[in-house]
């Protein structure tokens, strides 16, 4: 029988695995509870697949819906890496859906514009079909995640259908001096936008810069940048707050001690979240 004990441990194991791969309910309190549906696909590339949370409560109320689009300098990352992130969000907002997208990336023959901006856009269709109603959305996104969340609510959201942008890092004027040390800024400048889609008098940098897009009736912005972030230099929070500010957006910005990727680490993480929630509680009240 000790001969046999190993096997049965690892039999447990690969069940175990199994077991939680295809767990349907999210338990994250006493009564926070989620349904997940996973990778379901909203369009007809493999790319595009996101994982939907789906408060579990008997309400027949209009649920708003955070869309949480991830990072990777736009032409790599993954939903996987916020999925810890999304799960600490639901904790604070149960009685929201959230959405956690991947979207094309772009690529030496993709351009990232406008395939990753359309792919929102295709999201927020397909929710409205899903739940019967047009949802509210909050976009929050990180890095590059974060330039196409305010974008997409500055420039593309014809619907007006943002009701907030929670901005972790982004780019917001790839003009910026300082951003262009970037180390993939040639990158940018090649392959984020099609040429095809931009009108003559303005340069494919500005068409992709969210505050060249920014008006009086734009969404209400929070940003989180790090005071030692060696990718998006601290020069994008000015610049961002200063637009902002002349169009007379709600908006807050906070700094962190640290880095590009230290935003998620405690006690980063929940500082943000907690601002998240005060910021909200104002926009609604307005």
């Amino acid at each position: 029988m000790k001969n046999h004990v190993p096997v049965i441990l690892i039999c447990l194991s690969f069940l175990f695995l199994w077991t939680g791969c295809t767990e349907k309910k999210i338990k994250l309190g006493k009564d926070i509870n989620f349904d997940k549906e996973e990778n379901i696909h909203y369009g007809n590339s493999p790319e595009q697949v996101m994982d939907v949370y789906i408060p579990n409560t008997k309400t027949t109320k209009e649920k708003d819906v955070f869309i949480i689009i991830h990072g990777g300098g736009w032409r790599s990352g993954d939903k996987s890496q916020l999925t810890f992130f999304t799960l600490s969000m639901m904790q604070k907002f149960p009685d929201h859906i959230f959405v956690n997208m991947n979207y094309r990336l772009t690529s030496e023959t993709n351009y990232g514009l406008p395939n990753q901006v359309n792919d929102i856009k295709n999201i927020s269709v397909f929710l409205t079909k899903k739940f019967k109603y047009s949802p509210k959305l909050i976009l929050l996104g990180n890095s590059a995640g974060a330039h196409l969340s305010m974008l997409y609510a500055y420039q593309f959201d014809t619907d007006k259908k943002v009701k907030a942008v929670i901005n972790i890092v982004g780019p917001a004027d790839l003009s910026d001096p300082g951003f262009k040390n970037y180390q993939e800024y040639s990158f940018v400048e090649r392959r984020l936008v099609d040429p095809r889609i931009v009108e003559s008098g303005i340069s494919r940098i500005d068409f992709a810069s969210p505050v060249k897009w920014i008006n009086e009736s734009s969404p209400p912005t929070l940003s989180y940048y790090g005071n030692s972030d060696r990718v998006i230099p601290s020069s994008q929070k000015k610049i961002l707050d200063s637009v902002l500010n002349k169009n007379h957006i709600p908006h807050e910005s906070y700094l962190f001690n640290g880095g590009h990727l230290d935003w998620d680490k405690h006690p980063h993480d929940q500082f943000l979240i907690d601002k998240i929630e005060t910021f909200l509680k104002k926009t609604d009240k307005k």
